[in-house]
């Protein structure tokens, strides 16, 4: 009896780890027309969630200048420390301050740098608005002179005498997401498109939790939690400084007869197959959330990324 049981177990396992390639070789039904899921094709998403202290942090582009009325004046030891960070004091030239009030510090910001990290970033940037950096969160804990004097509750970078004071406005927190599959070679969908133009800190190589600047913004119809797809056309590598230097290296094999061109010109022919790099598909490069928005701009992070995420690529706003 005992043998039989044995022998009938064995004959379901065998025959359910046939049925295995069966079922994996089943179209899904979910997947769009036209493709065949793979961990390539459609990996899943990590998204990294932003965090109150990303939220409070990211920094902002806008058309609209800040007042520059109301601004950080010194600190207790001034001459001699300029830099403030949390639980120190500060104080606030200006008009408007009370006790129990909040306050954010942000600096107007110019990029010491003048390298542009793609062709006409600068021009880009210049119908955006001027950048700012937001620094810390402050309150007012005594009015009684001519400077109101502040402590620093919450930091993201040290705060500097000349750094402007303007009213403090808590952000949205972003809906979280569940990890969806990640469409890699998804054609437009004519939604709402844009450009990464700037980010933090200027940096120029982002990825996961690094925020960056949109030149779309409210007018669009864009929104604190929408998610934007980025993506990358193998023409902007192709007119990229240093990645177009792939493209003119040589691909020939010592057994191929015929080296393949990419976009030849007459000096530059094999006579073999021709690639033209507009042909090659779209490809998505990772996702970002709108953190906060003004009329023309955006404030997102990039929440997950299958490589580097580029000033300059596309986003485009993703289906729900």
């Amino acid at each position: 009896m005992k043998k039989t049981r044995w022998m009938l177990i064995l004959c379901l396992a065998v025959a359910a780890r046939a049925q295995e390639p069966a079922a994996a070789s089943q179209p899904d039904a979910n997947a769009p027309t036209g493709t065949q899921p793979t961990t390539v094709s459609f990996p899943f998403e990590r998204i990294q969630t932003p965090t109150a202290v990303d939220l409070a942090c990211a920094g902002f582009v806008s058309k609209q200048l800040v007042p520059n009325s109301n601004f950080v004046a010194g600190n207790l030891y001034t001459p001699s420390d300029t830099k403030n960070s949390n639980g120190e004091v500060v104080y606030l030239a200006g008009k408007g301050y009370e006790v129990g009030q909040k306050f954010t510090i942000v600096r107007e910001l110019r990029d010491p740098n003048r390298f542009e990290n793609f062709i006409g970033q600068h021009t880009l940037l210049k119908t955006m608005g001027q950048p700012y950096s937001e620094l810390a969160r402050v309150r007012v804990v005594d009015a009684r002179s001519k400077m109101a004097v502040a402590e620093i509750e919450m930091s993201c970078d040290p705060v500097n005498p000349g750094d402007y004071v303007i009213p403090y406005v808590e952000k949205p927190a972003v809906s979280f997401r569940p990890p969806l599959r990640f469409d890699r070679f998804l054609p437009a969908n004519g939604k709402v498109t844009g450009r990464i133009a700037m980010a933090r800190d200027f940096d120029s190589e982002i990825g996961p939790g690094d925020k960056v600047y949109l030149n779309v913004g409210s007018n669009q119809g864009v929104k604190p939690g929408d998610y934007f797809r980025a993506v990358r056309s193998y023409e902007a590598d192709l007119h990229d400084p240093v990645d177009s230097l792939s493209f003119k290296a040589s691909t020939n094999e010592d057994t191929q007869a015929k080296q393949a061109a990419i976009d030849p010109n007459f000096f530059t022919k094999t006579g073999g197959p021709v690639i033209h790099v507009r042909d090659l598909p779209r490809r998505a490069v990772g996702e970002v959330v709108v953190i906060s928005t003004t009329p023309t701009t955006s404030t997102a992070m990039i929440v997950f990324a299958m490589e580097s995420v580029h000033l300059g690529d596309g986003v485009e706003l993703d289906q729900p």
